[in-house]
């Protein structure tokens, strides 16, 4: 047996109570876990869905938190969550693409006009058909929080323009999407893992990335890149998801209360994320980062064959017109 299928076994074993019955009342226990640390603003909005379903369920329904991948990474959470060894766990949109194509259209560049504007398609019809668009993958999502916006930061020159982004490699996360977009702006994009990132940027194996500001802020990364250009060209949500086998075993009442504590949650969520990204944003700037601000016409301009490429995907091309028509 391999290290990794072992780890997996152990994990199994330990998470096997992940929906049990404890003590003679029947109260009935959820895991939730996820690879944040504890002062992010998904693990607060976590921390409170688990307070108000003990609140909804008067006590009869508890969901124990486990942060910092405690019990795996995020990919090993997700993989639990299919086969019911846990109950829910928090995954990037981006990383749904590979349960369905459907994901994909939130990592399409531009595809939203606003943060306002997004907020209304997740919350909306659209949100919900890709909520639970991954049910016969055994995943079902509960809603969204928020992520923000992803702009590009980078060592050596601001990027005012996608033609500033020729001859450069940029980290992009391990999507089709994210690399399509990136090479549609005229950059080279180059996958690498989050943690091996930082040290990618001081050795020149990459430009520059792109993401959110409180990412850039936490990571650090803001020590070696200089610059901070708010293009924001994709806003790409956080998932939260539950387990579809154990959420078949809840009975209605109960599935009512956690889609409650769900939704309340991401209100909270969005708040606190709103806060974090203002600080974040203060503080690169402290260290020295130049923030600025492009025009954003040109860039939704080199990325429109990018769009009109899934015309012939019926399913991805479909959503973009759903979405755009949404005003």
């Amino acid at each position: 047996m391999t290290n990794t299928s072992l780890a997996k076994l152990l994990m199994f074993v330990v998470l096997m109570s992940s929906f049990s019955c404890i003590g003679p009342s029947d109260k009935k226990e959820l895991k939730l876990a996820h690879g944040l640390p504890v002062d992010h603003p998904v693990h607060q909005a976590m921390e409170f869905m688990a307070q108000r379903t003990a609140e909804l369920s008067e006590g009869k329904l508890i969901i124990e938190v486990y942060p910092a991948e405690q019990l795996g990474s995020e990919q090993q959470c997700v993989e639990l969550l299919q086969i019911g060894s846990l109950a829910i766990t928090k995954v990037s949109a981006a990383v749904m693409e590979s349960f369905t194509d459907a994901y994909k259209v939130f990592g399409l560049p531009y595809i939203f006009k606003s943060k306002e504007h997004s907020f209304k398609i997740m919350d909306g019809p659209i949100g919900k058909d890709l909520l639970l668009s991954t049910k016969d993958k055994w995943i079902r999502g509960l809603t969204y929080y928020d992520a923000g916006s992803r702009s590009f930061y980078t060592k050596s020159k601001p990027i005012n323009h996608p033609d500033d982004l020729a001859g450069m490699k940029i980290r992009v996360m391990r999507s089709i999407t994210a690399v399509e977009m990136t090479k549609a702006l005229g950059g080279s994009p180059t996958p690498i893992s989050w943690g091996e990132l930082y040290t990618a940027l001081q050795s020149g194996v990459v430009d520059g990335a792109e993401n959110n500001p409180p990412s850039l802020y936490t990571s650090r990364h803001y020590e070696v890149c200089k610059f901070y250009s708010l293009d924001e060209h994709t806003i790409i949500p956080d998932v939260l998801v539950f387990s579809q086998i154990i959420w078949d075993k809840l009975s209605p009442q109960e599935q009512e209360w956690i889609q409650q504590a769900a939704d309340e949650s991401a209100v909270l969520q969005r708040k606190l994320w709103a806060e974090s990204e203002k600080k974040s944003l203060e503080e690169v700037q402290k260290a020295g980062v130049k923030v600025n601000y492009p025009d954003k016409a040109p860039f939704i301009e080199k990325v429109q064959p990018l769009l009109e490429s899934y015309r012939d995907n019926e399913l991805i091309y479909s959503y973009i017109k759903r979405i755009q028509a949404v005003e």
